[in-house]
């Protein structure tokens, strides 16, 4: 391997991206004449490119924000011909904006293709698909900085017409979803707590007071376990601070969190 001044899984700045390998700020496909390599980045904060991962293989958006992307006279040549001429390919990922993670040197592994995507003013383009693979294999993704992303660009889909998101969903729908290897952790909530509480609901939500909308397989109403003050936030897996809700409610609780709501299901709480 050549040139490589960072190690897998490091954390840098554009800045220190590009003053390593001595590369302008020119978009997401840059070529070092310096170091004759070619850094890739994959920006996973903006909702132009559409780059997925499929296993352990990234299909890569060539360059041009704007009508049919070419292979003559830029980096998507370069790629595209990087099997053949021995230029290596280095890859960086943005997941939060600002924070470029290094995947290390990558290869093409697949056939160049194309397919339609919208370009910068929202029109129709075809654009060049590169399936590359890092040689140290896929990378790993920590959930909560997955959720974050989407959060993000659900906010940026929001702001769109309805024109415009039909334009953009159109072109980033897949009959094959991304497949991204996710790391989370998990705080364990005692079984007995959970199922005590829905018990002692009595097939009634203790937040609108209707009754489970339906009964599982058993013949048990359905009824869902909540922490008033969820886990993640320092709550207690005590039966005080659980609550069975019915599934509408349960989702209404993560989504909107509404403080009378909490302040009504701990004075139902208050006396255990």
């Amino acid at each position: 391997m050549g040139y490589s001044p960072f190690k897998v899984g490091d954390v840098v700045t554009n800045e220190v991206m590009r003053s390593a390998f001595r590369i302008g700020n020119m978009g997401g496909m840059c070529k070092s004449n310096t170091y004759n390599c070619l850094v890739l980045i994959s920006d996973h904060t903006k909702g132009l490119y559409d780059d997925k991962w499929y296993g352990t293989e990234l299909h890569y958006t060539g360059m041009g924000q704007e009508g049919d992307q070419t292979l003559n006279g830029n980096q998507n040549g370069t790629l595209y011909n990087s099997r053949t001429s021995g230029i290596e390919v280095h890859l960086f990922e943005v997941i939060d904006k600002g924070e470029y993670t290094y995947r290390g040197v990558v290869k093409l592994t697949g056939k160049p293709y194309q397919e339609i995507q919208p370009d910068k003013n929202k029109n129709p383009r075809k654009v060049w698909m590169f399936p590359i693979t890092p040689i140290t294999g896929a990378p790993e993704y920590s959930k909560e900085k997955l959720d974050e992303v989407h959060v993000k660009l659900e906010a940026q889909a929001e702001k769109m017409t309805l024109s415009e998101l039909e334009t953009i969903a159109k072109a980033r729908s897949s009959k094959e979803p991304s497949i991204k290897v996710v790391t989370a952790k998990q705080r364990d909530r005692d079984e007995f707590v959970a199922v005590y509480t829905k018990k002692r609901a009595k097939g009634i939500c203790q937040l609108c007071g209707q009754p489970a909308p339906f009964r599982d397989k058993l013949g048990n109403p359905y009824l869902e376990s909540h922490h008033i003050v969820w886990l993640s936030n320092g709550g207690e897996d005590t039966i005080k601070n659980s609550v069975a809700l019915c599934p509408n409610c349960h989702k209404k609780m993560h989504v909107v969190n509404d403080p009378n709501d909490v302040a009504k299901l701990k004075t139902l709480n208050s006396t255990l």
